[in-house]
Formats: C-alpha cells, structure tokens, sequence
C-alpha cells in the first residue's frame, strides 16, 4: 500500500480552525504593530500563524509548540519554503508548565487544552493564568477559544463529541469577564463567523470525501467512513450554531 493509497488527513486546510484568511490578515497586522521580538505558539499544528507573524516583523523569532509530529513537520518544510528556519523552532513537546516564556507574543488558537492538566475537567481559568505567565508586559496573547452561542440542548450536546456537557464552555461574556479577572484588558474581541466555521468544517473532510468516494471498498475504507460521518454529524447534528469561538487579543495589566 503507497502513501497515494491512504485517505487524506487534513485535506489543504491553511489554519487548523474556522479562521478565514481576512481574519488571519487583520490578527497578523494587529500583531504586527507592537514589533514582537519573540513568539510562542500553543498547539501550533503547522504554524501558519506562527509563521506569518515572523514574516511580518523582520528579526523576530519565535517558537511553536505541538505533540503531533507529522504537523510540525509540514511546518518546517512551510518554514524552509519562506526562508524562515533559523527564526522559528517547531517542538514535539508538550506545553504544559512549558519554560518557553516569557515572550512578547502567545498564540494560543483551539489550544487551551494543552495547558491544562489532562487529568482534570478543562478550565479556561487555568489557560487565562497560564497565558498571563508567559506574555511579558507590553505584550499581547492572542487566545482562539470556544463558547456557547446559546445553551445547548441535551439532545445537541448527545450529538457532539463524546461526554459533551453544558460546563464544557462559558458563554462569551462570562468568558471575557473571565480573562479580566485573570490580568488582562480585552483589545480585541471577535468571533468566528458561520462562513469561517462551514469552510473549516467542509475543507477538514473535503479530500477525505472525495478519498471515499473514489476507493469505496479500499481496506481502510469501512473504519475511515466511520471516522467522517461521525465528525460530520458531530457538527452539523451538535454544535453547528451553537459552539463558537472567539478570537481575544489580551493585553496583561502592568503589575497583575
């Protein structure tokens, strides 16, 4: 069985998220402005805002964090191609209690996970503190995190991922109230439109539908179509509008 053989993991997804390149442009351009000399990306994936945050302040260095090993790897040969490896380190580790700060810049996009003790139910508390520890005053963090549009109902939560409960996320205004709380001031608030979350949730099974369609009784067909339609019914059954998520730019409150 050949590499061309197997289905596709990501399709030709840019960001691993409902983030359009617009969005992505206006969050670099932001970043951009208070010239980061160093930058830390959580759960990097492949780093593409990593990346395009270092093209965009000449000198800059940064570092991405992530645990999945083929990612990093589409990150460096992404890396070599703009002429950016020596400025940016891709690390198989993970970031939990990382010593990779502080830095000018966090990135932290559908990540907060990764900061948390895997052994306890998630808390964005954890993550706004976290965060805070490892921005330096007069820096910023960029954190992409999830919040209920509306509650759910039992019958939405039954239908998403599995032991999805009503606690899994705050609505956005506890969740901004939440990062005041935890040393921040909100300079930028905004929130993943429906277009962001279709072209996100469709590119990720894209090539994978087109995979099924064509090699229909492949020996890892059954278990790859299985994998799909549950991704795919997990969103448009469960959290289609109703899960968002919000992109905080959070600037630290000198002395917090």
């Amino acid at each position: 069985m050949t590499t061309t053989d197997l289905p596709p993991r990501l399709g030709s997804l840019t960001f691993h998220g409902p983030l359009s390149e617009a969005r992505a442009g206006r969050i670099v351009a932001r970043l951009a402005a208070v010239s980061p000399a160093t930058v830390l990306d959580i759960g990097c994936g492949w780093g593409e805002l990593l990346l395009r945050v270092l093209e965009s302040v000449p000198g800059s260095t940064g570092v991405g964090l992530d645990i999945n090993a083929e990612d990093l790897a589409r990150g460096r040969g992404l890396a070599r191609e703009r002429g950016l490896a020596e400025r940016v380190e891709l690390v198989e580790e993970s970031a939990l209690g990382t010593s990779h700060g502080p830095v000018d810049v966090v990135l932290c996009l559908g990540a907060g996970q990764a900061l948390c003790d895997p052994e306890q139910p998630y808390d964005p508390g954890v993550v706004l503190r976290e965060l805070r520890r490892l921005v330096r005053p007069g820096g910023c963090v960029v954190l992409g995190e999830g919040f209920w549009e509306r509650s759910p109902t039992d019958v939405e939560l039954a239908a998403m991922w599995p032991g999805a409960h009503a606690g899994d996320h705050l609505r956005l205004g506890p969740l901004v109230d939440l990062a005041v709380e935890s040393g921040f001031r909100p300079a930028w608030i905004e929130s993943a439109s429906r277009e962001e979350w279709e072209e996100f949730e469709s590119g990720y099974r894209h090539d994978t539908e087109l995979w099924l369609a064509g090699h229909p009784d492949h020996a890892l067909a059954a278990e790859t179509r299985d994998r799909v339609d549950s991704q795919r019914s997990s969103w448009v059954n469960g959290y289609r509008d109703v899960l968002g998520i919000t992109y905080l730019t959070l600037v630290p409150v000198n002395g917090s």
